[in-house]
């Protein structure tokens, strides 16, 4: 390997976060699902939960998610409540992106995303579902001056996670790492060997 290459690797587990996931719930779409994964590395996301119990997970070619999938961990799960328990065992704050009909809604600017998030994106079509919308903690909006009321799930996932981006490189978390040294040197080991193979 080259001391390039090294030191790329390096860079890119210290910029790792910790508190900082995103759940995909029946996603069908391979290019969307890739799309979500590609942003997700580019943010220092490295797990990804997965929840699908109506479509099939679909098959991502390393050419379309660029190998990003390569270099983030996945859990996945066939059902909602186990997935959720296993978030908030682990203290995150659930935030599923839909419109509440009967409630408040919040925007993604309401949050501080500097905190312990998951981040809940749904189907294409049918959005996320009822039992993830009643299990979240919050729902999220994407502030939107148009005529149209959603955008690509692919899209969502860009706006949501840069502005989390945004708030904690501004609070100095992709410098001072939430992993201990110990965490990041095994984290370290583990993309080294990811990478040699």
């Amino acid at each position: 390997m080259t001391e390039k290459r090294l030191n790329r690797i390096k860079e890119v587990v210290n910029n790792r976060q910790k508190f900082l996931t995103v759940v995909i719930e029946n996603v069908h779409d391979p290019h969307n699902v890739s799309a979500i994964f590609r942003t997700a590395d580019s943010v220092g996301i490295d797990k990804i939960y997965l929840i699908y119990n109506e479509e099939k997970f679909p098959k991502i070619s390393v050419v379309s998610s660029a190998s990003a999938k390569k270099w983030i961990d996945v859990e996945k799960f066939d059902n909602v409540n186990e997935c959720f328990e296993k978030l908030k065992q682990l203290k995150y704050s659930i935030i599923s992106t839909h419109i509440n009909e009967s409630g408040k809604n919040y925007s993604l600017y309401d949050f501080d995303l500097t905190k312990k998030s998951a981040i809940v994106f749904g189907n294409e079509h049918r959005g996320v579902s009822d039992e993830v919308k009643n299990l979240s903690d919050k729902n999220m909006l994407i502030p939107m001056k148009g005529m149209v009321q959603s955008l690509n799930v692919s899209v969502s996932a860009a706006v949501c996670l840069y502005e989390a981006l945004r708030q904690r490189e501004e609070k100095g978390l992709y410098i001072k790492s939430a992993y201990s040294k110990l965490e990041l040197n095994e984290k370290l080991n583990y993309y080294i060997k990811k990478a040699t193979k």
